[in-house]
């Protein structure tokens, strides 16, 4: 199996919803954060070693066909790059609206200061918290830098590879741009913000392997 979809879309754009209509229209396993945190700390050193110029995209995707959300979209580029048959899809959302939420959930101060002091951490610092130059809750910054990425995915993906995609716009991009029929069914939406908030603090409170268990 190799990758067929790349998305280059921050957390907190949907990707929860994109993940599920990837995996309705054939496209999966989708891998996701979700996917990532339960395999342990021998996949995420994976990561690691990619942010550091050592990757093996073939391992860390081994059995998925898509991917979307952290920490593969900041390594996009590579990632089209190294699979240059993969569509790529980026997920976008008011500016504003997305600072709110990742200030709620994935960049809440108290889940970024617990990160610090982990295993966890290091890879969502190399992959994520280093792309953004370590300025969690700086909003003009992390605003900009949302939009220097959208930026930098539309001047470096050609037009008939990319994708610039709002969940809300629904099935017909999405699978105009995929060459699927559109499904008889709603595109999902999927609102994940509490789900979110649950794990991070039950991570904080019993740690991750206590979580996860560990898959790998």
């Amino acid at each position: 199996m190799t990758l067929k979809v790349i998305g280059a879309g921050f957390g907190r754009t949907g990707t929860m919803s994109m993940k599920a209509a990837l995996e309705q229209l054939g496209l999966g396993p989708c891998y996701h954060m979700v996917e990532c945190l339960p395999r342990g700390p021998e996949h995420w050193q994976k990561w690691t070693d990619a942010a550091k110029g050592h990757p093996d995209w073939d391992s860390i995707f081994d059995g998925f066909a898509s991917t979307v959300d952290f920490p593969a979209s900041t390594s996009y580029k590579a990632l089209a790059d190294y699979y240059p048959d993969a569509k790529v899809v980026l997920t976008v959302r008011d500016p504003e609206r997305w600072f709110e939420s990742t200030q709620e959930t994935i960049f809440a101060p108290h889940w970024i200061e617990y990160l610090r002091t982990v295993e966890m951490g290091e890879f969502i610092q190399a992959t994520i918290n280093d792309y953004l130059q370590d300025r969690m809750h700086d909003k003009e910054h992390l605003i900009r830098r949302f939009n220097e990425h959208i930026a930098e995915v539309r001047a470096s993906i050609p037009a008939s590879r990319l994708l610039v995609f709002e969940v809300k716009d629904g099935w017909g991009p999405l699978c105009e741009f995929l060459e699927m029929p559109v499904p008889d069914t709603d595109f999902p939406q999927v609102n994940d913000t509490e789900a979110t908030k649950g794990i991070i603090n039950k991570i904080i409170e019993n740690g991750a392997e206590a979580v996860f268990g560990y898959s790998g």
